[in-house]
């Protein structure tokens, strides 16, 4: 039996699309500009120090920094410190209404019918916790962080890790044989598989002849009661 089902976020509720074409450009045109005006808040210095220690440069000043995360966004770098950051940056585009979080119209259905049948819901993305509950704090259906009952990211460890996963079981309290991981990314799947989860390989696309978990078009095609 499912009790708890964690959720990835980029390709699977959300459009790869929405992530790259949107969300990343904004955050770039807009790192420096930020980083100047609030560099000595102290979620903002606590996040430019985790860069520099990352990047093995301690006493890097602001220009060096912002080069460095601008390498890190070229790399598409899964960096704690730069997702932190993008995340500071990301609240601002919400609250102005430059953007809304993107949602597949089949997500929010099947959320609300998994939390009505008692399952408890997560998130476990590489973007920070922050930007994960701006994504769904300002989604296109609006509001819907209430569904969820917590979310995990790096800090956890790198989502292709296994002992990641351990963690989050351990947090959650459940057996991971009960725990059901959704994901686009085969690499996670086999890492979640390895920690004894259960996984659900959502592709928008074209199938993953390589994989080997369960393919899913659509969250309507997931029934928890059946794994």
């Amino acid at each position: 039996m499912i009790r708890a089902i964690v959720t990835d976020i980029e390709g699977t509720t959300s459009d790869i699309r929405f992530v790259h074409n949107i969300l990343f450009p904004y955050a770039r045109q807009h790192l420096a500009d930020f980083l100047r005006e609030h560099q000595h808040q102290p979620e903002v210095a606590a996040a430019l120090q985790s860069v520099r220690e990352e990047a093995g440069q301690p006493q890097a000043d602001l220009a060096a920094v912002i080069a460095i995360l601008s390498d890190f966004m070229d790399q598409d770098r899964k960096s704690t410190g730069l997702k932190a950051l993008q995340g500071m940056i990301w609240r601002d585009g919400y609250l102005n209404g430059s953007f809304t979080g993107h949602l597949y119209a089949d997500v929010l259905p099947a959320l609300r019918r998994w939390q009505a049948q008692g399952i408890e819901l997560y998130v476990y993305s590489s973007g920070s916790v922050a930007a994960q509950k701006l994504l769904f704090g300002y989604s296109d259906e609006g509001d819907i962080t209430d569904i969820f009952s917590g979310y995990f990211d790096t800090h956890v460890g790198a989502k292709r890790e296994v002992t990641a996963y351990r963690t989050i079981a351990a947090e959650i309290g459940q057996p991971a044989e009960q725990l059901l991981f959704l994901s686009d990314i085969r690499q996670e799947l086999d890492a979640a598989a390895e920690a004894g989860w259960q996984t659900i390989q959502l592709l928008r696309g074209e199938a993953d002849s390589e994989s080997r978990h369960r393919q899913v078009s659509d969250f309507s095609q997931i029934n928890p009661e059946s794994i």
